[in-house]
């Protein structure tokens, strides 16, 4: 796959393409927007400080794609990215969370990121050290050798001391060494027990904070607190060779991770091109008509808050100051008891970019079920390959599901293709239940048998709303 910091709007869209239909106008402005980032970061200074990101509002029904365009934004962009619902922020002053721990959220996500980046970098090193030490574990080293110490002075490796005269035995410890190494790679030692002395993962006491927005920090600050009053201590453990192989790779890992390093990049990816995906803003626009009174002041006070963490503001986490200054906003909202005018002015003025999605009808969820790379037909197949059942849909029992869900979602709630999940599993109950012993057989699913299966579902509507 292309670097995807290096993916043109083309390439984003035909990424997107493999797991979303329809949508074309959302998907394009989603593309323009990642290109965008990639674009400021080559404008020379000081005019690149400049360029704010174009936010982007997406309206449009629940079930059409919203939140799907997300999640693969999230794989394609190798950037921070969170996804947050709007509805559960709280005004300042008031019990709940503040808009602010969207970014520490966001710092932490991106630190676990960078980190896993740096495990993967030290991977060879690592399993490298760990070898070593479990040598040491399985063959000590003799009189005329002294140990490298290891972290908190476990020992890693074996060095020969040239002041020493190397006697005939110490001339083969290293050809036994190796031999033993050939071993354990191999495999020969697995049954083996021995003694490792580790890190003790202690369970620090729980802190419970509650009080006013913005003081979750102090929780997770006073555990920090609390891990430093309470320092890990060594604990002896017997296991199997692979085990403590293993237990002594991560010890060795998190060893070797600089996390001051992992930190400070953190903070620069989540500045330079970190994203949040505001899930639900239209829970907290306020409904037009009348003065504004009880939740529609807590509504607005919320966006008031939310204003300066769009505009660039500078938020304060317990691994340092972040500028929001760059970060990109992506909003969804269904809209169904208010429009984006009635979002406060300043806030309207901070997503220029607005993308309507479209209501799905029958041809979209046809090739819903069939052509992405994660196609719901595409799941049963395989899941019913599992038990030696070989599902075979026809082309009418697709047409069928479809044409159903779309009539189950004009005859009672419109919740798009998620209707799919629901439909798909009454006409596939009875086959989930005795796949497991049906053996090796095939069985196709025809339009009449998704007729069959759904008739008085379908037929009766009260008992549609609640079974589909």
């Amino acid at each position: 796959m292309i670097a995807n910091q290096s993916l043109t709007p083309r390439q984003i869209l035909l990424e997107l393409d493999k797991y979303i239909v329809g949508q074309a106008a959302a998907k394009r402005s989603v593309a323009i927007a990642l290109r965008n980032r990639w674009r400021r970061r080559h404008v020379p200074p000081p005019l690149c400080q400049e360029i704010a990101p174009k936010n982007i509002i997406m309206i449009g029904p629940t079930g059409v794609g919203k939140t799907e365009i997300a999640r693969r934004l999230a794989a394609l962009a190798q950037s921070p990215f969170i996804k947050v619902e709007a509805s559960k922020y709280t005004e300042v002053g008031y019990v709940g969370r503040d808009v602010e721990s969207m970014v520490r959220d966001l710092v932490e996500l991106a630190i676990n990121m960078v980190k896993a980046e740096e495990k993967e970098r030290l991977e060879g090193i690592a399993a490298a050290n760990s070898e070593d030490r479990l040598l040491d574990l399985l063959l000590p080293p003799g009189p005329g050798a002294s140990t490298a110490a290891g972290p908190e002075g476990s020992a890693s490796f074996t060095m020969v001391n040239p002041d020493l005269p190397v006697r005939r035995e110490q001339a083969g410890e290293n050809s036994t060494r190796e031999k033993f190494r050939r071993m354990l790679r191999e495999g020969r030692l697995d049954e083996r027990e021995v003694e490792v002395s580790l890190s003790e993962t202690k369970s620090l006491p729980m802190v419970e904070v509650m009080t006013t927005s913005g003081m979750e920090e102090m929780q997770s600050s006073l555990q920090e607190a609390f891990g430093k009053i309470f320092p890990r201590k060594k604990k002896k453990r017997r296991m199997k060779v692979p085990e403590a192989l293993e237990a002594i790779r991560k010890e060795e890992m998190e060893r070797l991770v600089d996390m001051e390093k992992v930190v400070k990049e953190a903070l620069r990816r989540t500045e330079e091109s970190g994203i949040i995906f505001l899930d639900e803003i239209d829970k907290i626009a306020s409904r037009g008509g009348g003065g504004s009174h009880g939740p529609e002041v807590s509504r607005e006070g919320v966006q008031r808050d939310l204003l300066p963490i769009v505009e660039g503001a500078t938020v304060t986490t317990k691994h340092g100051m972040v500028k929001t200054d760059h970060i990109l906003f992506i909003a969804s909202g269904a809209f169904h008891m208010s429009k984006p005018s009635d979002l406060i002015p300043e806030l309207q003025g901070r997503f220029p970019i607005r993308v309507e999605l479209q209501p799905l009808g029958k041809e979209e969820f046809i090739r819903i079920l069939t052509e992405p790379e994660n196609a719901l037909v595409k799941q049963y197949v395989a899941l019913m390959a599992t038990e030696g059942v070989e599902l075979v849909f026809e082309p009418g029992a697709v047409e069928e599901i479809a044409a159903i869900a779309v009539e189950v979602n004009g005859t009672t709630e419109e919740i798009g293709a998620r209707r799919l999940h629901t439909v798909m599993e009454r006409v596939l109950d009875t086959l989930s239940f005795d796949a497991s012993e049906m053996g090796e057989s095939r069985f196709v699913v025809t339009a009449d048998y998704v007729r069959q299966q759904l008739r008085d579902i379908v037929r009766d509507q009260d008992l549609s709303r609640y079974i589909l």
